[in-house]
């Protein structure tokens, strides 16, 4: 019998504070601010031996650790089209529609990605785990991976395999 279960890890590590500016157009964009992004997961997977699907807390540990390279930075698209990303000694130059933001390197992540949205945290965080080798390692076949920047405001992000 092939018994499936679903695995829900909400936790209060899977957190993280990042400051971003979410753009619309090559002439729109968000002022920088920031959010308390929160994460969950939902896994699907088949019941193996000792009756357990797989030892959560290796999944509850690469997810914190995802958190955790993000927090406390600023977070820039590496991928758009509208904001060109330098490198300039310490910082970063950010330059958007004539506007040029300097960003220590320190303070800042760019991030292989067309926008900071919830949209793309999601999957890069899905991406992350894949690269990793963990979602094969775990025989994970389904994932929701959700990322909430408040309260009521959450996108969920599929991976199957």
């Amino acid at each position: 019998m092939n018994r499936k279960v679903i695995i829900d890890i909400e936790n209060q590590c899977l957190h993280f504070s990042a400051a971003h500016f979410t753009i619309f157009s090559s002439t729109e964009r968000e002022r920088l601010h920031g959010h308390n992004y929160t994460v969950r997961a939902k896994v699907e997977s088949a019941i193996h031996s000792k009756g357990m699907a797989f030892d959560y807390n290796r999944l509850k540990h690469a997810l914190h650790s995802r958190c955790k390279t993000l927090d406390e930075y600023t977070l820039l698209p590496g991928n758009s089209e509208y904001l060109k990303v330098a490198d300039e000694g310490e910082y970063y130059s950010a330059s958007f529609n004539g506007q040029k933001m300097l960003l220590l390197k320190t303070d800042t992540r760019v991030l292989p990605m067309e926008n900071i949205s919830v949209e793309e945290l999601g999957h890069y965080i899905i991406d992350q785990l894949q690269s990793d080798g963990l979602m094969s390692e775990l025989n994970i076949k389904r994932m929701e991976l959700s990322v909430a920047s408040g309260p009521g405001q959450r996108v969920v992000s599929l991976y199957e395999r």
